[in-house]
């Protein structure tokens, strides 16, 4: 008996195999297994087919099933460039470190900034060699999600993700809320023409950011203040010079993070503007960019100890055998010489 390959892009199933090697689903399982009851020529047969289909056994389930790994994967979604450039990816692969080790598990660092990568990290996760997934990206990666939620991995991710994969497990900090707040502040400030550095429009949370910042400043917002940057010191710097140029007249900016926040500073401090008396900054984070520059940046805090540990306490309940769960954590301004 013979059968049609699996569909492209379709990850072959144990049916597929057993259709292949003409037995049962049953057969296949206890002949992956290394069962005893299987006959000689079944055996031969589902290696066969393994073999031809490509199908790969699901070494996580079978280890679940078996015994823990004691391990854990943290799942970062940037490139190595990235990971060293923002200070928040250091932040979290420590806490989540920590907040592992204080419940007896090890931390596996995974890199999947590109296609060959996931396809690596998956496969690694794929062994059995891990319990879990903590997932940190500031882009969104559905497909990466997807592939791990397919594999019944138990899966908590950084962030809020889009829509579509509510199934998937998530800590996040309250980014609208956030926004809301620094513009309020810088409101409070006297401040009439706010004009805002936005994350690039895939950022996990940008959008809420984006509408946290439009919501504060009500109708009379002006879409033509926003332009967006890539949470680089550079593209802040870039995006503060062509909003000072297309609009002079702006009195502050809230950089969606304080790297760009940074950028933003030593922009406005190139053309002789003087921060905060001409133009006062935001950032968002309280990284330890804030602090890095003159004057320093008024910022909102994001509680990263706590989201690593709500991360864990989430991950560990779903390899119990609980649901996902989701958890918005509230942010909190930090005033400082910036505004």
């Amino acid at each position: 008996m013979t059968s049609s390959p699996p569909a492209p892009g379709r990850r072959p199933t144990i049916d597929d195999v057993a259709a292949e090697a003409g037995v049962s689903r049953g057969t296949v399982s206890r002949a992956l297994n290394g069962n005893h009851w299987v006959s000689p020529d079944a055996q031969r047969a589902v290696e066969a087919a393994v073999k031809k289909t490509g199908y790969r056994v699901n070494a996580y389930a079978r280890g679940l099933r078996r015994r823990r790994a004691g391990s854990v994967a943290f799942l970062l979604g940037e490139d190595l460039d990235q990971m060293f450039a923002d200070p928040n990816f250091a932040t979290l692969m420590r806490g989540a470190s920590e907040s592992l080790a204080a419940s007896g598990l090890s931390m596996v660092l995974l890199l999947a900034g590109s296609a060959e990568e996931q396809a690596r990290a998956l496969d690694f996760i794929g062994t059995g060699q891990i319990d879990g997934v903590m997932f940190v990206s500031w882009h969104h990666d559905l497909s990466v999600l997807a592939d791990l939620n397919r594999a019944g991995v138990p899966t908590i991710f950084c962030g809020t993700p889009e829509a579509g994969t509510s199934t998937t497990g998530y800590v996040s900090a309250d980014d609208f809320d956030g926004s809301v707040q620094m513009v309020q502040h810088l409101l409070s400030r006297g401040r009439t023409r706010i004009a805002m550095i936005a994350p690039p429009s895939d950022a996990v949370g940008g959008n809420l950011r984006l509408e946290g910042y439009l919501k504060a400043l009500g109708p009379g917002a002006d879409e033509s203040l926003v332009v967006h940057g890539d949470y680089s010191r550079e593209s802040g710097r870039r995006a503060m010079l062509e909003l000072l140029s297309a609009h002079p007249e702006i009195d502050a900016v809230f950089a969606a993070n304080d790297l760009m926040a940074a950028g933003a500073i030593e922009a406005a401090q190139s053309l002789g503007k003087e921060v905060p008396r001409d133009i006062a900054v935001g950032g968002f984070d309280d990284s330890a960019a804030a602090v890095s520059i003159t004057p320093a940046i008024t910022t909102m805090r994001q509680p990263f100890r706590r989201i690593t540990n709500e991360m864990t306490r989430l991950l560990l309940q779903q390899i119990d055998g609980e649901p996902p769960a989701h958890m918005t954590l509230r942010t909190e301004l930090v005033v400082r010489e910036s505004t």
